[in-house]
This record gives structure tokens, C-alpha cells and sequence, in this order.
């Protein structure tokens, strides 16, 4: 079995952006900035931005972080997204998810310059996307295309199955994976709560992507000889080790190839964030070039 190395891609990829973020430093005399809105006290997206704070100083990415009470207004926070998308300083703005209950999560990314947006959860990138449009991608599902890539395992004329169907990962890892690219054009199915026989589905599929949280839901006999998984699931046991949602140890000798939970998807997402701010810097700044309208 192929172990495909989250670990390993993602110091590649943040080593390529320190570089290009040099480059950008002399041709344009400032690095970029991303602006990180961190709104109360959730222990997992408290967690997150640290890492996003320590990956973005490691790469040489300015990064400011608004930590909000929890108890801020729909209107204020509205207000700060505002302003931020309208200031020439922010190249990218990233909104940490969720938000507390009584926010609206959905009319805030909106309100999200989309050139600005390295979420990829803006409509008009989900739009953009949907369509084959140049645009900023979700980052999970990108680190998964880029995992692929790395390794060279091309889901081209496969079947895919992907299990789950949230807007961050889901939808958007179904889209690149049915895309017309050299890791794309695969025929992509998405189960879901309501799939009948979830089971007879995995077995059809030469590539498998479990994003649905549930520990080690695909198991042994979920799973034909040779295929490909890439886990996207972080699950906490009782007895606080991690797991995804694959029966890892079960399938070591059935795969072909597959990530490990942690160190495989987990370091991706952030690394493809790093790569995103980037590209939103370039593209405000060659706007010429600029594929998000």
C-alpha cells in the first residue's frame, strides 16, 4: 500500500509558497495579508487559527486575526466584512466556521469580496467552480486534487465515491472530481444519510473520499481490491485518539493507496489556504489576469 503522505505534500507546497511570497515581497514591496475573523469560544476553530497563524508566519504571509465575542451582532460583524473587502491592505479574508448560533453564516460569506475569498465559499466561487471557471477553491477538497497530483494517482475514466455532501467539502470535492483537468474527469458519485446500500456503492468505486464524520464508518467490505481513499474525517474516540472515517487498519492490505488519519488530508487544508492567499494577492494585483470577476 501507497502511504500518501499529507505531511510530507503539505511542507512541499508551504516551501513553494514561501518562495513565491519572496518573489512577490521584491516585485510588489509588500507581503500579502490575510485577515482571519475568529468569532467566540469554539476549542476546535480556536485550535485552527493557531496553526493558520503559525503556517502563515512560517511562509512569510502577513496575518492579523479578529478575535470577537461571541456575543457580536449579525450587524457588526457584517460591518467588519464589509470593510475589510473594501480595504486595499486585506488580500484575503478568511471567516473561521461556525459561527456562534444567531449568526448567519451564509449572508456573511457573501458579504466577502470573492477575489478576497480563500475559502472558496463565496457563491460566486461555488458558482465559478460548478462551471469550470477559474476561480479560489475550497480548501480541503483542493488539498485532496493536490494530494492526487503529488502522487500521481489520476481519477481520469474511474469511478469516484464521495461520502458526504456538505457545502465545504462535499459538494465541492464531487465538482473537482468530475472536472475537466488531468486529476479531475472521473465519474463521481455522492452518497449520503439517505444512500440505500452505502456499501454496494464503495465497492463500484475506484476512489473513495469518507467526508461525512463517523469513525471508521468505510470498512473491509465496503471496499474493492486496489482502490484509492483519501479520508477527509477527523473523529475523536473516547479515549482521545483520532481516527477518520475509513477503518484504516483494516485496509492497509486491500488499498492501493491511502492517507492516514492524522497526517494526511489535515495538513492540506491549511498549506492549500497559504496557496490561495497567493493567488487572491496576484490577482488583485494583475487585474488583467483576475479570473474572479
Amino acid at each position: 500500500m501507497l502511504l500518501i503522505d499529507g505531511k510530507k505534500v503539505a511542507a512541499d507546497l508551504r516551501q513553494r509558497v514561501k518562495n513565491d511570497v519572496d518573489a512577490l515581497v521584491r516585485q510588489h514591496g509588500r507581503a500579502p495579508h490575510l485577515a482571519v475573523i475568529l468569532v467566540g469560544e469554539d476549542p476546535a476553530s480556536q485550535v485552527y487559527v493557531r496553526y493558520k497563524e503559525k503556517a502563515c508566519e512560517e511562509v512569510g504571509i502577513v496575518s492579523r486575526i479578529w478575535r470577537l465575542d461571541g456575543g457580536i451582532t449579525q450587524c457588526a460583524l457584517e460591518k467588519l466584512l464589509t470593510e475589510l473587502s473594501h480595504s486595499d491592505d486585506i488580500d484575503g479574508i478568511l471567516l473561521q466556521l461556525p459561527l456562534p448560533r444567531g449568526l448567519d453564516a451564509s449572508r456573511c460569506l457573501a458579504l466577502v469580496d470573492p477575489k478576497k475569498d480563500v475559502d472558496g465559499f463565496h457563491p460566486e466561487n461555488v458558482g465559478r467552480l460548478s462551471i469550470g471557471l477559474p476561480c479560489l477553491k475550497p480548501c480541503t477538497p483542493y488539498g485532496v486534487i493536490k494530494l492526487l497530483e503529488y502522487y500521481g494517482l489520476s481519477p481520469a475514466g474511474k469511478r469516484a465515491v464521495v461520502v458526504g455532501r456538505s457545502n465545504i467539502v462535499g459538494k465541492p470535492m464531487a465538482m473537482l472530481l468530475a472536472a475537466a483537468s488531468p486529476f479531475g474527469n472521473a465519474t463521481v458519485t455522492i452518497c449520503h444519510s439517505r444512500t440505500p446500500d452505502l456499501a454496494a456503492v464503495c465497492r463500484e468505486a475506484d476512489f473513495i473520499v469518507p467526508a461525512i464524520g463517523k469513525p471508521r464508518l468505510i470498512t473491509r467490505d465496503m471496499v474493492k481490491p486496489g482502490a484509492v481513499i483519501v479520508d477527509v474525517g477527523m473523529n475523536r474516540l473516547a479515549d482521545g485518539k483520532l481516527c477518520g472515517d475509513v477503518d484504516y487498519e483494516a485496509l492497509t492490505d486491500v488499498v492501493s493507496a491511502m492517507t492516514p488519519v492524522p497526517g494526511g488530508v489535515g495538513p492540506m487544508t491549511i498549506a492549500t489556504l497559504m496557496s490561495n492567499t497567493i493567488e487572491a494577492y496576484r490577482w488583485r494585483r494583475e487585474a488583467p489576469a483576475c479570473p474572479v470577476a
